[in-house]
């Protein structure tokens, strides 16, 4: 049998071939133009946090306000992880309670990640062995001090998850001195990573793992209670909140974890800034954008370059599937569940 070798020349029309392919898919437009947003589910509160997991589903927080879920007898509804089946189109609860968590990833291990906030919740980060169901705590405190909100979570190749820790709302005592990023290490060993970031909400690392994308959505406010304390004064004049930064940054992330301001990608003031982001496979960042004159997901260059927007109710996190729903973008706005399908394909992180 005769075995033929490529020759240099075939190697050559290959590596040509594939450039060309991938030079046609970049210039392809990143929402087709027939792209439909497709609503999915309608809950009671505000929707976060969707991520899909190896098992197929999609899973995405509902956090259920205090203020807003307390009935006529004072009862709340306690914060609830749902899960999307996306042959069926069925929801279902995952976990309820859920610590009102927040942000949620998916490490290597296909072990889900939660971000706990306040409010009557958790206030720390958990992570779930899908296989048994039994969950661990892996960050909340600080310097021997609680957490005050853990927001959104990123995670990297080398196993580190990256997490934000701003306070919204919530009647709890606020333990940590600033508003911060956070890295849990293999190991377990905590560390504060950044504290220049303004209010830090949405973290994302980039699929070369060299930036560490943070959203900061400074409302000025850090409780529902406090907020109404305030609009009681005596002349019966609400005080205006002062809005601090509502940007996205880059940081410089080292191979140690470590992370360094690089530069400010877009300014959104005075208009209120993003919440949640993910980026695809070519390192272009997806962005919630709250903004009230143009909400919606913006699609940007990894330098901060507009490529694409879509228009949404006001959006607080997006996150690709998995497998053969790679280029589908689930979307969380307001109380629902949405999807639209994309000329791209979400980055994953590579199994362990």
């Amino acid at each position: 049998m005769r075995i033929h070798f490529p020759t240099v020349s075939h190697l050559i029309l290959f590596v040509l071939a594939s450039l060309t392919a991938a030079r046609v898919a970049a210039q392809e437009p990143v929402f087709p133009e027939n792209a439909v947003l497709e609503k999915l589910f309608e809950g009671r509160a505000l929707t976060e946090g969707v991520s899909a997991g190896p098992d197929g589903m999609v899973y995405f927080s509902e956090i259920t306000f205090s203020h807003i879920t307390r009935d006529a007898q004072g009862v709340i509804e306690a914060g609830h992880i749902w899960k999307f089946d996306p042959r069926t189109r069925q929801t279902s609860i995952f976990r309820s309670p859920s610590g009102m968590s927040n942000g949620i990833k998916f490490d290597a291990m296909g072990r889900m990640v939660v971000a706990e906030g306040a409010d009557y919740g958790g206030r720390r980060v958990t992570r779930t062995d899908m296989a048994t169901g039994k969950s661990f705590i892996i960050a909340a405190m600080f310097e021997g001090r609680q957490l005050n909100s853990p927001n959104d979570i990123t995670i990297d190749e080398q196993g580190r998850i990256y997490f934000s820790d701003p306070r919204y709302l919530g009647f709890e005592t606020i333990d940590q001195p600033v508003a911060a990023v956070y890295r849990i290490d293999p190991d377990g060993t905590l560390q504060r990573i950044i504290t220049d970031a303004g209010k830090p909400n949405g973290v994302c690392v980039s699929p070369d793992q060299k930036t560490l994308y943070v959203v900061s959505n400074d409302n000025g406010g850090t409780s529902i209670d406090r907020l109404a304390a305030a609009a009681a004064q005596a002349d019966g004049k609400p005080i205006p909140l002062k809005k601090g930064a509502m940007t996205l940054m880059a940081y410089d992330l080292t191979a140690s974890g470590s992370a360094s301001f690089r530069k400010t990608l877009v300014d959104y003031a005075p208009e209120d800034g993003p919440d949640g982001l993910v980026c695809d496979r070519d390192g272009n960042l997806y962005v919630a954008v709250r903004a009230a004159s143009r909400p919606g997901i913006c699609v940007y260059a990894p330098d901060g370059r507009e490529l694409a927007w879509l228009p949404t109710e006001i959006p607080t996190n997006v996150g690709f599937g998995r497998g053969a729903d790679r280029n589908v973008l689930y979307i969380t706005a307001g109380t629902s569940l949405y999807r639209v399908k994309t000329n791209r394909q979400g980055y994953e992180l590579p199994p362990r």
